[in-house]
């Protein structure tokens, strides 16, 4: 069985660790465990996690601290295991530096996909600690189901060449390095945020369903027949959420993304006035 590293298992209800710990086992990991928060990031510190599974609900510190205080050594994959699928708890997650929400009751299988998809797209090193938490980018996940209309390219939006760099309205998005460029200022983007922004500037303007993005956002994980949740749903809006933030979009004139009421999502229009300069590469 091939060795995925050392994952960790931050579980109070014991039913669950153990299910977790099989799970995680059987995909091969080399897996530790801890039954609270304080206990788990001194396990995740200890072990140099890959993979770490956190219940939000934990007896001494919740599992919103306890990641704030992974993040602050750590860029390990993290799931997050909770009951409550409300958005708070979704924005408070993904804001944290989350890298995937699974409601309970969960099923192994999906699990097992959930962090399999993770470990797909490699980790980038933590470099510069006083880096706010969810601000690294990781290599390039494979290229969603819908990609780049032949023909004419307009001024202003670039598809990727040989370079591997878009452009659109004074942004600059390179696949290679997974790195944005908007107005020469890099973007700090997480890896889902990043993977949402490529998507969107691949489908040059095309609406793109929640159920799109969802699947960008997991690679490979759903078919198109897949069975989608809400919660799935809801954490795309919150992607998109703190991508606007980052971007500093007008509500009243986006300039990079629309919602298309009751659909999804696309890519706003060319402006006439965004600027022409050379961007990554």
């Amino acid at each position: 069985m091939e060795d995925l590293g050392v994952a960790v298992v931050i579980e109070d209800d014991a039913d669950i660790r153990n299910l977790l710990e099989g799970v995680l086992r059987q995909s091969g990991f080399e897996v530790h465990t801890a039954v609270d928060g304080r206990d788990g990031v001194e396990v995740v510190r200890n072990n140099k996690a890959h993979v770490v599974t956190l219940d939000i609900g934990l007896p001494d510190i919740d599992g919103f601290e306890v990641l704030r205080r992974i993040r602050n050594f750590s860029d390990a994959y993290v799931v997050m295991l909770t009951g409550r699928t409300e958005e708070p708890d979704l924005l408070s997650a993904l804001n944290g530096g989350a890298d995937d929400y699974i409601a309970k009751p969960f099923r192994p299988r999906e699990l097992r996909a959930r962090v399999a998809a993770m470990m797909r797209r490699p980790r980038h090193q933590m470099n510069r600690p006083q880096e706010a938490p969810g601000s690294w980018v990781a290599a390039p996940a494979a290229p969603a189901s819908f990609g780049l209309s032949a023909g004419h390219t307009p001024a202003g939006h670039s598809r990727p060449g040989q370079t591997g760099v878009l452009r659109h309205n004074g942004l600059a998005l390179d696949s290679r390095t997974r790195t944005v460029v908007v107005d020469e200022t890099p973007l700090g983007l997480t890896r889902s945020e990043f993977d949402l922004l490529h998507t969107l500037l691949r489908g040059e303007g095309a609406v793109c369903t929640r159920s799109d993005l969802v699947r960008a956002v997991r690679g490979d994980l759903y078919e198109h027949d897949a069975y989608i949740s809400d919660a799935d749903e809801r954490a795309v809006e919150v992607h998109i959420g703190n991508l606007r933030r980052k971007l500093k979009e007008d509500p009243h004139s986006p300039r990079w993304l629309q919602t298309v009421r009751g659909v999804g999502y696309r890519l706003a229009p060319l402006r006439t006035d965004a600027p022409a300069w050379p961007g990554l590469g």
